[in-house]
């Protein structure tokens, strides 16, 4: 990172005040057996396409909390806890999955997709997910966690772009400083799965009558001795489908001109799944990828998008405004699946990642650091264990300790700002997870089961059912906050009519003037 004296600093920690925090986490509805829940979205929680707090992801059965970006990260925490009591008023007897990786999937074709109502926007985001299935298997989009999105406050882009002396403007400044971000956490950004991966284990089920090549747990779960995060590894989210695609990100410039080639280039395996057979869509077109957000990485520049407005659009239109981290799992040994500590040391890191240099990376490089995030997945807590540094073998445990020894620079800066102590306590944490490998949650989900000699179901099922007591024993909802969430489920329910009585042109003709649009 820059060496910066200590005036430098000081006004430094002032700007970093206030960054904005936001978290959306992903998890299954079950049914009292731990089956994928068949029922539709709870007509409670509103409607799944204009709730801000509530919706779906791949399926019906899979909700997605959604809370504001806040500037103190208990206030991210205690709107997801609220949001948590709020769905489980709204359940009836299922369950919330407490894990990433699923469990007792049924047949993909068994898998319900989520339904969005019937106006056009609703079945764009319905064909969007029957195409993923086709492309990538149902069962594969049941895989849930947690995105953590943040952007650094406005105050901070002209103080570091004036102590750089760097005359570009602001957007353009603080465009190519989230891209460098963006790199670093390519970079660095396996030590997440180190630290907060909790997926080192599944079920059987999941891969339905295919066998892998993996150590047997139990007769019903297979897992990793030192794995880390399963949903990180090729058999959750890293798709082998996509390493054809290359997408830069040199530049926003270069970002978005790979991701807008990617849309448009046919693919000739999805061509052969067909668009529209016998009338029903199947996907919304046969390219490498169907919209932006089918590219999978693990951290995306983002700008909040307009109606209608595409993402590259928006980021074409001004510039990247903050970045989404996805590439965290599920806790299960916390009932809202990630802690504050945890929060703090990602700001903590992301503000590293944007500090510390951040040449461009070439193709050789960019592969290195797929080649380090797989190897951490599935490998992560292995003694001796090496990655690679543009060529050069390190062993993991001192490279995490050489990065967490720069985070704590960062974490200083901002308890100078907030006045506490608060990232370093997270710092410290961290440092014990690296030195006691069994602390983590990836350990921490393997002793379980072999203490209890259980399988991967029964630990998440008793799991599920203690998170659901929890949520129910703890202080009720204030009765402003329950009729906010309840007036916002009404509102939700009224717009979603109100779209659907508008819509003026055909479905054929919505996706043609959405992807004309430039």
């Amino acid at each position: 990172m820059r060496a910066l004296a200590g005036a430098e600093r000081s006004d430094l920690a002032k700007v970093l005040a206030g960054g904005r925090k936001g978290i959306e986490k992903e998890c299954l509805r079950v049914d009292t057996r731990g089956l994928l829940s068949t029922r539709e979205h709870p007509r409670g929680l509103g409607s799944a396409l204009t709730n801000q707090y509530i919706t779906t992801d791949f399926s019906e059965a899979l909700l997605e909390f959604v809370t504001p970006a806040y500037t103190h990260t208990w206030e991210a925490l205690r709107t997801l806890c609220d949001i948590h009591q709020f769905t489980y008023r709204n359940l009836d007897d299922e369950l919330l999955w407490p894990a990433s990786m699923p469990c007792r999937i049924p047949a993909d074709d068994e898998i319900p997709l989520a339904r969005y109502g019937t106006s056009n926007v609703g079945k764009m985001k319905t064909v969007y997910r029957r195409g993923l299935g086709y492309r990538y298997g149902r069962h594969m989009q049941t895989i849930a966690g947690i995105h953590f999105n943040y952007s650094l406050p406005v105050g901070f882009w002209e103080f570091y772009r004036d102590l750089l002396g760097d005359a570009r403007s602001e957007e353009d400044f603080r465009s190519d400083q989230y891209m460098g971000l963006v790199r670093n956490f390519r970079r660095y950004g396996w030590i997440l799965l180190y630290l907060f991966g909790a997926s080192p284990a599944l079920c059987k089920s999941f891969m339905g009558t295919r066998q892998l090549d993996m150590p047997t747990l139990n007769n019903s779960s297979w897992y990793e001795p030192f794995g880390t995060s399963l949903r990180m590894s090729d058999l959750g989210y890293s798709s082998q489908s996509q390493s054809r695609i290359k997408i830069c990100f040199n530049s926003v410039s270069d970002y978005i001109r790979d991701l807008s080639a990617a849309i448009s280039t046919p693919e000739p395996a999805y061509e052969k799944i067909g668009v529209k057979v016998d009338g029903v869509y199947r996907q919304l077109n046969a390219n490498q990828l169907q919209i932006e957000n089918e590219y999978y990485s693990p951290v995306r520049p983002k700008r909040v998008a307009n109606s209608g407005e595409r993402p590259t659009m928006a980021l074409r239109r001004g510039g990247v405004e903050y970045v989404e981290i996805r590439s965290l799992d599920i806790n299960v040994f916390d009932p809202c699946g990630i802690n504050q500590n945890a929060m703090r040391f990602i700001e903590a890191f992301l503000v590293y990642c944007v500090l510390e240099d951040s040449p461009p990376l070439d193709s050789q490089q960019f592969e290195e650091t797929k080649q380090n995030q797989a190897l951490t997945a599935k490998r992560g807590r292995e003694p001796g264990l090496q990655l690679s540094n543009n060529g050069v073998p390190v062993l993991l445990q001192e490279w995490a300790g050489d990065i967490l020894q720069r985070v704590a620079e960062v974490a200083d800066l901002l308890d100078h700002a907030d006045g506490g102590e608060a990232h370093a306590q997270a710092l410290s944490e961290m440092r014990s997870l690296l030195a006691e490998p069994e602390l983590t949650p990836s350990a921490r989900v393997l002793q379980e089961l072999r203490t209890s000699k259980t399988s991967f179901f029964d630990f998440a099922m008793a799991a599920a059912e203690s998170h659901r007591q929890y949520f129910r024993s703890i202080t009720p909802l204030p009765q402003e906050r329950l009729q906010q969430l309840e007036e916002e489920a009404s509102r939700s329910l009224a717009a979603q009519a109100e779209i659907e009585a508008t819509d003026s042109v055909s479905f054929d003709e919505y996706l043609q003037q959405y992807f004309a649009a430039d």
